[in-house]
């Protein structure tokens, strides 16, 4: 296969892998780290070495441990219930069809019915919907941190 089409296809995998990190439907982390792995793998590890993709390697799973956390914090913090918790993951899939505000709000709503069917208890659920969602917005903009950092790590180990 021709190196301009697998570094199109590295780029292609990193900017989904971007894009993947708001839209839940797509393994984000996991696609920057198969295009910078593809972009390593074209160059023979010579320029990005097995240093560079070892600290890539450790900033993705840390991005994947941070979306878990973040989430199960805000949610453990407001003493959300289990059906909070599972509101708060059926909002985020029927988000994927409301476009961009259905992405950031369903989560919140999902919550706050779980929590109200758990609990019968309006402000409650409000609060929890919040709390669920501030850490579900907290592991996103930390994804997003991480994979800029692999990013970084990446064009630095190309460059020199």
């Amino acid at each position: 296969m021709n190196t301009n089409v697998l570094w199109l296809l590295s780029t292609v995998l990193i900017a989904a892998g971007l894009a993947g990190i708001v839209l839940p439907a797509l393994p984000g982390t996991l696609l920057v780290l198969a295009g910078i792995l593809l972009g390593a793998w074209i160059d023979d590890f010579t320029r990005v070495g097995w240093f560079a993709v070892s600290v890539v390697v450790v900033l993705a799973l840390l991005a994947w441990a941070m979306d878990y956390v973040a989430a199960m914090l805000g949610a453990r913090r407001a003493g959300a219930s289990k059906q909070a918790i599972v509101g708060a993951a059926v909002g985020t899939v029927a988000g994927l069809f409301m476009g961009i505000v259905g992405i950031f709000i369903m989560p919140l709503v999902g919550a706050a019915v779980g929590e109200y069917l758990a609990r019968r208890d309006h402000g409650r659920a409000l609060h929890v919907g919040i709390s669920t969602w501030l850490g579900l917005m907290a592991g996103m903009l930390a994804k997003f941190v991480l994979a800029f950092m692999m990013i970084g790590v990446y064009v630095v180990a190309l460059m020199f």
